[in-house]
């Protein structure tokens, strides 16, 4: 795009030569999407991916490698900012669940004994539909526009069609999902840089190869750019089994998240996952990742769209609140409440109090092991 500001290659690292038990994912072609018989066809290939796996590939997407390095570089930029300076964007009410802005590493420990603690960093930037103060370091401020454009991007080009696809899977009208999931409307959703800093091979083993405990995602879909460091893994709903994501060139990784769990009444379930130590062949270099995380609109109401005729012939007609008497969170609320559960500073990852609280009445987290 004209006036780009020069960032410099992008390097990645190789990818890991060790034979992992990777999950076999299925990939979803958007090429497909601009007829009504490749709706139909991709609707009904979405839906069996989500309930069978949680998480599947997306490609043809309409962004390209240079525009998703450029966003890759800026990440890498912005980390190699001195703490002192990152720090000065870390949002006011952090403790509390707000999350946009830089979120330092360190706030879980790792193993209790020895004090380790996690070494992952978060930049979070919200929306640009005039809802969010955008106060950031020089380096995304000079780059904005493009930031802008990107985020934009992946709204119009991946989850327009991915709600649109699912209500298709749903017999619902076509703009259901997407009436929820508008650009215009204020909602939760954010570009993420995250960078997971190594630890040596002796503390990888002392916390147990454990980087990230398995959870679920509190949104909508969460998108995550190729990067070759493996260390993401995913809890196959079927069989409940362990399996390393292998990155694809070219592709996003795409998992369902809480609210399409809760909106489908479980027939979507939110996908666990987690992130472990890299292969020893990788294990001596930082990880930066790439992410993007869709929430509903703040004032949607997470009710079941019992309206679905496939949801009343499956037997899917109520979620963990509707089931429970609870009142049902607005996504707003639910997003507030279970980041500022995430946030909890000092909190040991082992500690089954915290990993089973009560997010809100009527939802309880798990331990996922």
């Amino acid at each position: 795009m004209p006036g780009q500001v020069s960032l410099g290659a992008y390097t990645y690292v190789q990818e890991t030569r060790e034979d992992l038990d990777w999950a076999e994912l299925v990939t979803l072609d958007l090429s497909k999407y601009g007829t009504p018989e490749g709706k139909k066809e991709l609707a009904e290939f979405l839906i069996k991916a989500l309930r069978e796996k949680g998480f599947f590939y997306v490609k043809n997407f309409n962004i390209s490698q240079e525009a998703v390095n450029r966003q890759f570089s800026l990440g890498r930029e912005f980390y190699e900012l001195p703490l002192e300076e990152k720090l000065k964007y870390v949002p006011d009410g952090l403790d509390q669940g707000q999350f946009n802005g830089y979120v330092p590493a360190g706030r879980r420990i790792l193993e209790a004994k020895t004090g380790i603690k996690d070494r992952v960093e978060i930049y979070n930037i919200p929306k640009f539909n005039g809802d969010f103060n955008h106060n950031h370091p020089q380096i995304i401020q000079d780059n904005i526009e493009e930031i802008e454009q990107f985020s934009r991007l992946l709204h119009s080009e991946v989850l327009d069609p991915l709600h649109t696809l699912l209500a298709i899977a749903l017999e619902l009208p076509e703009d259901h999902f997407r009436n929820i999931h508008t650009y215009e409307v204020k909602s939760e959703d954010h570009l993420r840089y995250m960078k997971y800093s190594k630890f040596t091979p002796e503390e990888n083993e002392t916390i147990g190869n454990s980087w990230v405990r398995g959870h679920t995602d509190l949104g909508s879909f969460t998108l995550l750019f190729r990067q070759p460091v493996a260390a993401l893994q995913i809890r196959d709903p079927v069989h409940n089994e362990w399996k390393w994501v292998k990155p694809l060139d070219a592709t996003l990784t795409v998992n369902a998240c809480d609210a399409i769990s809760f909106l489908t009444g479980g027939y979507v379930r939110s996908t666990i996952h987690r992130v472990a130590a890299p292969p020893k062949d990788q294990q001596h270099v930082d990880r930066l990742g790439l992410l993007y995380f869709s929430r509903p609109h703040n004032d949607v109401v997470l009710n079941t769209a019992k309206e679905s005729p496939v949801l009343q012939r499956e037997g899917f007609t109520q979620n963990e609140f509707e089931k429970s008497g609870n009142p049902t969170p607005t996504v707003e609320e639910w997003t507030f409440a279970k980041q500022k559960w995430q946030r909890t500073k000092g909190v040991r990852d082992t500690d089954e109090t915290y990993r089973t609280a009560q997010i809100v009445p009527g939802f309880r987290e798990q331990a996922y092991v």
